[in-house]
Order: C-alpha cells, then structure tokens, then sequence
C-alpha cells in the first residue's frame, strides 16, 4: 500500500534520468527545492553594484532565493545542463580586424533550445501526476541555477564562479523544471566536492581583473560590458576588452577541466558514469556569424542587417548601437598594433558623425587613444 501511495505522490530521479536522455541532455540531476545558502553574500554583492546594471537580479529577490516562492508548494528542482562546442581555434588573431564571440552563441539560442525539451519534460510529468506543477526555466526566472545544479550534482561552482562537471568542464548550459513533485534522491547525483584546489588559472587570466576566489565583479566583465552593459564603457577598461565584441571566454579556456573538456569532445577522456550523453547538442554547432565577425561589417549594419545576422542567436537581446560600440573599442585595440587605414576612417567618421551620442563618444574615445599611443 505504501509503495502504491509512494508512485501515486513521488517520482523517482531514474524516471527523471530517462526522460532527460530523450531530450539528449548531457547532464541532470535533482535537488530538494530549498532556499540559498548564500543569502547573506547575494545581498552583499547587490548592495556592492557587483551586479552593475542588471538590476533584475536585485528584483523579485526572495523568489530568486527560494524558489518555493517562485512556485509556491516546490518541493523539488531538476536540473539538467547542456555541453556546448569546446573547441579552442576560436581566436582571431591574424584574421583582419575581427572582432570574437563567445563559444556559448555560436549556433542557436540555447534558451529556447533547452527551454522546448523542458516542456516536454514537464508535460509527461504532467500527464502521470496530474495534481501537481511543473515550470521550466532557462536563465529568465528569478532562480539560482547554478547553486541548484551544483546541489544537484552536476559538479561544482569554480573559483570564476561558474559550474565545473570533472569531465565536460563548464562548457555548459542549464535549464531547470521547479515543480511542486517530490523526487527522490538519486546516489549518482550528490553533491561534488570542489576540485579547484590551489589553481588560480582563472584569476590571472582575467584581462579586467575581475575575478577574486569564487566571487565575480560583474560590472568590469567583458561578457557584462558586452552584452548587459548600455552605456559608455569606461575608457580604462577598453584596452583590456580585447577583439571581443560579444561575451569572453577568457576565464574558461585556461581552465584545466576544459582542456579535459576537449580531449572527451575530441574522444581521448573515457565517458563518465554520471553522464547521460556527452554529445554536443546539433543545434550548437557553429553556423555563421560565429565564430568572429567583420568591425568593418559591424561599423556598416543598419537594424535590419543585425536582426537578419542574429535571427534565432542568443545575440540578438545585444541593440545595434551596443554591438557597434563593441565593435568600435575592437577596433581601436586591433588598430594599436595594426595598420588599417580603412577602419581608422570609418571611426573617425563615426566621431564627426551625427550618429547616436554613445557611438560618438566612442568613436571619439577610440581616435583619442590612437593619438596618444601614436606619440
């Protein structure tokens, strides 16, 4: 009677575990649904501006810190996490003027890529316990994914602060189903113990400096300020953004569980027990404007060139006149050690222009900082 009682009200993790195998996750687990244990320092960090000008994640903040008032009776959270390509012959050195993408927007947006299988998911649950609630989310929903996939055991929070799996490294992105289920435990999915040890690879590598053990300084990241950030950048932090015109990679390519990342991409590392595939998703590959793009082609898109670049890209949240910017501050760090007298004059007519006040400004930042390297 009881283990009747028990398949009517629970589910267990390896039902969970099929049904994410289905959808070709390479990664899941599930946790309890309880709040954070980091609710002192969260509230810290806001009130420090690390956050910058996200301030979406000062909003909705006791939902975002337990999620049992995201949805209210949630008893437990299913996370899964998807690899994306590890591949390193991403840079564009050499190439004339390029400016870099992140490796995590190379192919189609990951959020409706895993947010559809998640419903899915969530749907069979559905059908078998009928009374109860299921809600996917995939980075829009005020929740921690990263403590919850860590309880869950899909490896642990590294000193760059992102989710590190022994074997796929953090080449990875998550999803949730918060649901008002209970799941049982699963022994393949504990908790894991953090790895790092003394490495500092990530730290040093860091070109703004800003990362300190397990915690990150939002406001000076090249993926913030390349992506969230709206404004003028701070002419200080331009020289250290690099080629990058949409996210950073920085801190993950010198990580070492990524170069074992690489060598199980590449078949050299056996497959985990704990994985359920260690496939890269077909919907990550890379397809054009990925991986680098023209400053030139950038500094000459109108609206309806970038929204034709960035269909189905988790780019496309980036507004023309922040991809131009980015593209502008490449382009003075490329024109420091390059001669290009094609994209000195398109800067300098951007500075002379009548464009928007940002990209003249930067424009005008950019010559400023050419003049004075040159005498």
């Amino acid at each position: 009677m009881t283990s009747q009682h028990t398949e009517k009200t629970s589910a267990s993790a390896e039902l969970v575990r099929r049904l994410a195998e289905q959808e070709n996750f390479s990664l899941v687990g599930v946790t309890p649904a309880g709040s954070s244990d980091y609710v002192q320092y969260i509230r810290q960090w806001l009130g420090g501006g690390k956050h910058g000008q996200m301030g979406y994640l000062a909003q909705r903040l006791d939902k975002r810190l337990d999620p049992s008032k995201l949805l209210p009776g949630a008893r437990s959270v299913i996370c899964v996490a998807d690899r994306y390509v590890a591949s390193t012959n991403q840079t564009a050195a050499g190439q004339a003027a390029r400016g870099r993408i992140a490796r995590y927007a190379w192919g189609d947006d990951y959020h409706k890529v895993i947010k559809k299988r998640l419903h899915t998911m969530a749907d069979t649950m559905r059908q078998r316990w009928p009374g109860h609630q299921f809600r996917a989310a995939v980075d829009t929903a005020p929740l921690l994914e990263r403590e919850h996939a860590q309880r869950a055991g899909l490896g642990w929070i590294g000193k760059h602060t992102l989710l590190i799996h022994q074997d796929l490294g953090s080449w990875l992105l998550l999803g949730q189903i918060v649901t008002t289920l209970p799941v049982e435990s699963d022994p393949l999915h504990k908790p894991v113990a953090d790895h790092c040890g003394t490495c500092t690879r990530c730290i040093d590598a860091c070109p703004t400096d800003c990362i300190s053990p397990y915690q990150l300084d939002a406001s000076r990241c090249i993926s913030y300020l390349t992506i969230e950030h709206r404004g003028p950048i701070e002419p200080s932090l331009q020289p250290l953004m690099g080629d990058w015109v949409a996210g950073c990679d920085v801190c993950q390519e010198v990580c070492p569980f990524n170069e074992r990342a690489l060598g199980l991409q590449q078949g050299k590392v056996d497959r985990a027990g704990d994985m359920v595939t260690d496939a890269v998703h077909p919907q990550y590959q890379p397809r054009p404007p990925a991986p680098t793009l023209g400053l030139l082609e950038i500094l000459d898109w109108d609206a309806e060139a970038r929204q034709k670049a960035f269909t189905n890209s988790a780019l496309k949240r980036i507004k023309l006149d922040q991809l131009k910017r980015n593209a502008l501050i490449a382009a003075g760090n490329y024109l420091a050690d390059h001669e290009d007298q094609q994209l000195r004059c398109r800067i300098q007519e951007l500075a002379d222009g009548d464009q928007s006040t940002l990209l003249r400004h930067t424009a005008r930042q950019v010559m400023d900082r050419l003049k004075k390297s040159n005498t």
